[in-house]
This record gives structure tokens, sequence and C-alpha cells, in this order.
């Protein structure tokens, strides 16, 4: 077992470094300040690759192994956590569009997604439809050469800025609407369509580089050679995304904690108080130590579960959950942690520290929440025989 980076990864890391100390960094607390969409600096992304990491070779993207990707996307969340977690998406989305779409789907979307000159949207949850996402209630009505969609999307991040959006959607025919999972399609709709509509920007605590809207659907036009593949295998192809997506936010939370453990580092050997380094004091001295135990075993897990799902382990879902479950939960408390050892200093916007933890929250909630990641790993657990495979 080599824990190695090849010299690939280490260039590809050097890469996502330095862009993110040169487009991300300086400009992260503007972003948060101002609400700002950083169209400019993503098109700029994507002139490296970084809108299409893990997409096909054969529609323009780099190819890369989610370990690949995992290492790069660590590097830009160093950088700005919530414009990071916004390309994660929208190199969720793009594969999905690669992996499942017709040629003329591929063709149509695929080039200005990878370039960066289009980004993506994924629209999965529902008003009423968050972790159960089996119980969603857009449709998608079949019609003359393709299908109508009607019903709404909340908390969909980019809605709005985003020009293609990956959406799933109950199938309606004649026979009526489709009932469970089965029932579900997937499409890569055309955000300009008539018959789309945007809710209000949504105030939040955190990311807040990106927006976040609901979006309307009134009988809004797809072309049947937009759905991406079979009817009925959308919510399948939703969850094979989320497998991917989840390793990717918990590799935000990584990088993000990775900065936070470097800042209360620096912090601990400069502050004095009561006539010497604060480093000194055994107390502070066993918090940084848990925190750098607890990111190097984040990281790990992370790095697992994505060796795992690129190798198409069978338990490969079970992972990501246990990876996205832990290292949100981990890399929140360490970048908590870093803004307790700031003191005051911590608690105020000068500092990065509660920013750190403002876009680091929501890590636990989305890609499905902690909870729903326990549940997945005790059902898989409970299997007989669960524990030699495991």
């Amino acid at each position: 077992m080599d824990f190695t980076y090849t010299d690939e990864q280490l260039a590809y890391r050097d890469t996502a470094r330095q862009f993110a100390a040169k487009e991300l960094a300086p400009h992260a607390a503007e972003w948060d300040v101002k609400e700002e969409f950083p169209r400019a600096a993503l098109r700029r992304a994507g002139e490296l690759g970084f809108c299409g990491l893990y997409t096909p070779e054969d529609v323009g993207g780099l190819g890369l192994s989610r370990l690949d990707a995992s290492i790069i996307f660590e590097e830009l969340a160093r950088g700005c956590t919530s414009t990071t977690a916004f390309l994660t998406i929208h190199n969720m989305a793009v594969w999905m569009v690669a992996s499942f779409g017709t040629e003329t789907a591929k063709a149509d979307i695929c080039p200005e997604l990878v370039s960066g000159a289009k980004l993506a949207s994924y629209c999965l949850t529902e008003p009423d439809a968050g972790s159960d996402a089996a119980a969603l209630k857009t449709t998608a009505r079949k019609t003359d050469g393709g299908y109508l969609l009607t019903g709404t999307k909340a908390f969909i991040s980019g809605a709005g800025d985003t020009e293609v959006l990956v959406v799933m959607a109950r199938l309606e025919d004649d026979r009526g609407v489709r009932p469970g999972a089965k029932g579900i399609c997937a499409f890569a709709v055309d955000a300009s369509t008539p018959g789309i509509s945007f809710g209000r920007k949504e105030a939040k605590m955190g990311w807040n580089s990106q927006a976040t809207r609901q979006v309307v659907f009134e009988a809004a036009f797809v072309p049947e050679e937009h759905r991406l593949g079979a009817e009925g295998d959308g919510f399948k192809i939703a969850m094979q995304g989320l497998d991917g997506g989840r390793i990717n936010i918990a590799t935000c939370s990584v990088g993000t904690a990775q900065a936070a453990l470097e800042q209360a580092r620096k912090y601990l050997r400069e502050r004095k108080a009561f006539g010497q380094v604060i480093g000194t004091f055994q107390g502070l001295q066993f918090m940084l130590a848990d925190m750098a135990t607890n990111l190097v075993a984040s990281r790990q897990m992370v790095h697992l579960a994505a060796w795992k799902l690129d190798n198409k382990d069978p338990d490969a879902t079970t992972f990501c959950a246990m990876a996205k479950r832990f290292a949100t939960d981990m890399c929140f408390d360490v970048c908590n942690d870093a803004l307790q050892l700031h003191g005051g200093y911590g608690y105020i916007k000068d500092y990065p520290l509660e920013r750190y933890v403002r876009d680091t929250r929501v890590h636990q909630i989305l890609e499905g929440t902690n909870e729903i990641m326990r549940v997945i790993i005790a059902r898989r657990l409970l299997i007989e025989d669960a524990a030699e495979v495991l």
C-alpha cells in the first residue's frame, strides 16, 4: 500500500495550489461579503481543465481519477471553499452529461461546460424532497419530440447564474405519473428555456460566492435527445453522481480544514499571553494535535473512498458515505477549534476563520445529510456477512 503521490499527482496538486493562491484566496473574503459569483475565476479554472476533471477525454475533459480530482479540489478549497464547492457540483453535472447523455447532448453541451464558458447546476432537491430524493414531484410529461417539465426545485447552487441544469423529474405519460425511484428520469436542460424561472437569491450563512435559488419549471420543453440515460434511469444516475459528490464535498472540508490548521499553527507561534507565546501552553498544544490528527484521518478516508470508487469496488457507496460523514464532521470541528484558538480575533471578519466555519457547516447537510450517511452505512453493515466484506 503506497500513500505517496505520483509525479503526475504532484504536478496536479502544485498547479491547483498556485491557482488557489493567485486566483481564489486573495478574493475569497470580498466574494463572501459582496455575495459575488466569480465567473471570471471559474472561466480561468476551466482553461486549466478544472471544469472537467473526471469528465472523459473524448468530450474534452481531463479523464482523471476521482482520487486525482480530490487532490486538486483539496488545494482549491484552501483558497475559497464556496467557489470550489460550486466547481465540484459543476464537475458532477458535466460528468453526468458526458457519461449518460446521447451523442447529440454531448456534442451540444459538453464542450462549453468543460471549458468553463458555460456552467451547470444540479437540480435534485425539492421543497418537500431533500433527504428522501425518491419522493420528488417535478414531472416530465411526454410530448412530441421530448418532455414538458413542471415543478419546483429548491436549494439549487448557482441557479440563475448558470446556463445548464441537470434535472431529475418524474415521468408522466398516458398511464399517469410513474411512482417510486424507477419513475425518475434525468435531463440536461438549457436554463434559458421558456417556462423556466428562478426564485429569490437565498440569504445564507455561508457559501456566499455562489447563489442558491429555487428553480421553477412551467411546462418547459426539453428535447428527447437531451434525456440522460433511459427512461427510469434518473434515480440511479443521481445516486451514482452523489457517490462522487460526497467525496467532492468531503474534500472541500479537508482543504478548508488544512487552511484553518495552518492559520492556527501560525497564530500559536506568534501570539503572546502571560509573558509567553501561547503555543507553549500544553492545553492549546493538545488542541492543535487533535486537529492535525483528525485532518489527516479525514484525508485518508476520502482518498480510500475515492480509490474504491475508481476501482468500482462493490462497497464504494458505503465508503463514500463514511468519508463524507467523517470528514465533514471532523473538519468542521478543526475549523471551529482554529477559530477558538484565535480567541476574539477568530470571530471577526479580518481573519478568515469565521468564514471557514460558516462555509464548512453546510457540508454536513448537503449531498445527503450526515444522518442519512449513517443510515447508508448501517444498512450495509446489517447485511449478512457485511463485516467480512468491510
